[in-house]
């Protein structure tokens, strides 16, 4: 019989599908905290693609359930301005009403056209790290761009945040080349370019300690878009409770919920957020709530 040739080969020997298994780490969370629990609010706005600022194309996730070529689309734009002129002050009064520290991942653009994006957060005590210069995967960048996109995102956060960023986190897919350009920029200690875990971890094999700090889409304000399966706030805030209360359980985890300005800080959903920070509150110290670069910190110092 002729030979049967399968299309594909094994996977990458140094993809790790193996983890910690049953032997996790034990963090030692701080104050004896069960959960360490990170709240990122991504800022995007004006770092959309756009024609209108000059980019190749406009943006294609579905706000406004359509897609214009070969003009701007001012449609979209508005979209995306709701999170910078309103959603802002909404997400900062509903964490400042709970105490709550988060970690304001910003595109350096977004934040060059509207200081307040990151000034703002950055004054009341959240962390300030880098979303990207635009709202762009980098898969498949030019290293030469993606490093210049990596610096002048640096330099811009640090101007209007008031401290240089620690941390990164690329829309969608990093290149194969991002956490290297991380590294050697030097002033990195994590990046959240993960998905595959509820602890943090060390990158393997680097010139200096990075922490690996695992983000999640399903706990995650994302899921209001269409087909995303939340529409009522307590479709969020059950999920997301469901959630803390098995980490905790569990005791020994990490966990991360994502919001996005132009989307949990609108008027119908925004109690989602509240009923969630709630519960946190209820769960007294045996949740710790931390800032991303908080939690990389403690884990360097642990296991570094």
């Amino acid at each position: 019989m002729p030979e049967v040739r399968l299309p594909g080969g094994m996977p990458d020997p140094a993809r790790d599908l193996t983890g910690y298994g049953l032997a996790p780490p034990d963090p030692r969370w701080p104050g004896g905290a069960r959960l360490a629990l990170s709240i990122v609010v991504n800022v995007e706005e004006g770092a959309e693609l756009s024609l209108a600022s000059g980019d190749e194309r406009n943006e294609t996730i579905p706000e406004s359930g359509q897609l214009i070529q070969g003009a701007p689309d001012p449609c979209m734009e508005s979209h995306f301005a709701y999170g910078a002129r309103v959603g802002l002050w909404r997400v900062l009064g509903a964490l400042d009403a709970h105490g709550a520290k988060a970690t304001f991942s910003c595109c350096g653009r977004a934040v060059a056209h509207t200081p307040a994006l990151a000034a703002a957060p950055a004054a009341r005590g959240h962390e300030v790290s880098a979303h990207g210069w635009r709202w762009e995967m980098h898969a498949g960048m030019e290293e030469a761009t993606e490093r210049a996109a990596i610096a002048r995102t640096v330099a811009t956060l640090g101007a209007h945040a008031g401290a240089r960023p620690v941390g990164w986190h690329t829309k969608s897919a990093p290149s194969v080349n991002t956490r290297r350009l991380l590294i050697e920029e030097g002033g990195f200690l994590y990046d959240s370019d993960c998905y595959d875990d509820d602890l943090p971890r060390l990158a393997p094999g680097t010139t200096r300690p990075h922490v690996i700090l695992p983000y999640a889409f399903d706990t995650n304000d994302m899921r209001f878009r269409p087909g995303g399966g939340f529409n009522h706030a307590e479709d969020f805030s059950r999920y997301c409770i469901a959630a803390f209360d098995r980490l905790l359980q569990e005791g020994g985890r990490m966990m991360s919920v994502g919001l996005h300005l132009r989307t949990i800080g609108r008027p119908g959903r925004i109690a989602g957020l509240e009923q969630f920070l709630d519960h946190v509150a209820r769960a007294g110290n045996a949740a710790w709530v931390a800032r991303r670069m908080d939690i990389a910190r403690h884990w360097l110092d642990r296991f570094a």
